[in-house]
């Protein structure tokens, strides 16, 4: 969950802004971490949230049993494509290795045209600015595009996420 409360906090806040605006959580169907927060939080709120697990971490327990739709796939990367699938957006919350891979693909994928959805980063106490200065540095360095950068919203809270959500819906 982080090392400060913050990370938290704001889950919990987007999870209870999504359920109020009526926009539903696809995520990767875990019951711990920040993303565990979030679906209790959209749930807790009346929200309605859909969970994609690869088979191996559900026998693992982690897999969130109180949410309202949970389908069991048989790998990552069928959970990453039915994730995608099943999405109009995708945001990234503070994260570990998991995190980095899944924004990393789908912003390739942004770049590769197979998807036209809002990328966001909850930039949540300045965690992904060292990441943003990497990508400036892929663009000096000339690696990427700079163009490329437009995909990705960043956002210091959930409210301007969801403002963002909602606009890009309508």
């Amino acid at each position: 969950m982080g090392a400060h409360p913050v990370y938290a906090e704001a889950a919990r806040k987007l999870g209870r802004l999504l359920a109020q605006a009526t926009l539903r959580l696809v995520y990767g169907g875990g019951n711990i971490g920040l993303m565990g927060i979030l679906a209790d939080a959209v749930m807790e709120n009346g929200g309605e949230v859909t969970g994609v697990i690869p088979a191996f971490l559900l026998d693992k327990e982690v897999g969130h049993r109180g949410i309202t739709d949970l389908e069991v796939v048989e790998s990552m990367h069928q959970r990453k494509r039915r994730m995608a699938d099943l999405s109009e957006a995708f945001v990234a919350l503070p994260g570990g290795w998991g995190t980095l891979e899944e924004l990393s693909e789908i912003l390739t994928w942004r770049q590769l045209g197979l998807i036209s959805h809002p990328v966001v980063l909850l930039n949540t106490n300045r965690f992904f600015d060292p990441l943003l200065d990497q990508m400036r540095l892929m663009v000096k360095e000339g690696f990427l595009e700079a163009g490329n950068l437009n995909f990705l919203h960043v956002e210091k809270t959930p409210e301007t996420i969801i403002s963002l959500l909602i606009t890009q819906k309508a």
